[in-house]
Order: structure tokens, then sequence, then C-alpha cells
């Protein structure tokens, strides 16, 4: 588990620059980008998850937001 804290203004902030570097480290097979959540430093047992995280076709995770509408996408298409 890496930490990596980050200043932002607010939650919306947070969760794009989240998911902006969770798919720029989706190629990293030591990364598991379907994990990625997001907290405040005063409550980090409150997360907040980025991506979707369903299974797509040949094991790769959703790369669309969590809670999206619509069908999903691999984490390395637009």
């Amino acid at each position: 588990m890496i930490h990596l804290p980050v200043a932002v203004a607010d939650l919306t902030e947070a969760l794009s620059l989240a998911r902006r570097l969770a798919r720029s480290l989706a190629p990293t097979p030591q990364v598991d980008v379907g994990g990625t959540t997001v907290s405040a430093e005063d409550a980090q047992h409150v997360r907040h998850w980025v991506l979707c995280d369903r299974i797509m076709p040949e094991r790769r995770r959703c790369g669309r937001r969590a809670d999206h509408d619509g069908g999903c996408l691999p984490v390395d298409e637009p």
C-alpha cells in the first residue's frame, strides 16, 4: 500500500486527480487501479471509490468513475 498525500480544494478535485493518476499507472502490473480510493487526512477510515472496479473481459477492470451511468469501459480506453 502506498499513501500519497496531496493538497486539493475539495473531494471532486481529489477524485479527478486520483482518476488521472490511476489511469496513468494502469499499464504497471503491480498497480491495481480498481482499488483506488480517496480520503481526507483526518478521516482516513472514510474512503471514496474512484473507479468502477467491475471486472471486464480478459480480467481488465472498468476504468470509468465509480457509480457511472451506462456500460463499462476498460481502464485504457477514453
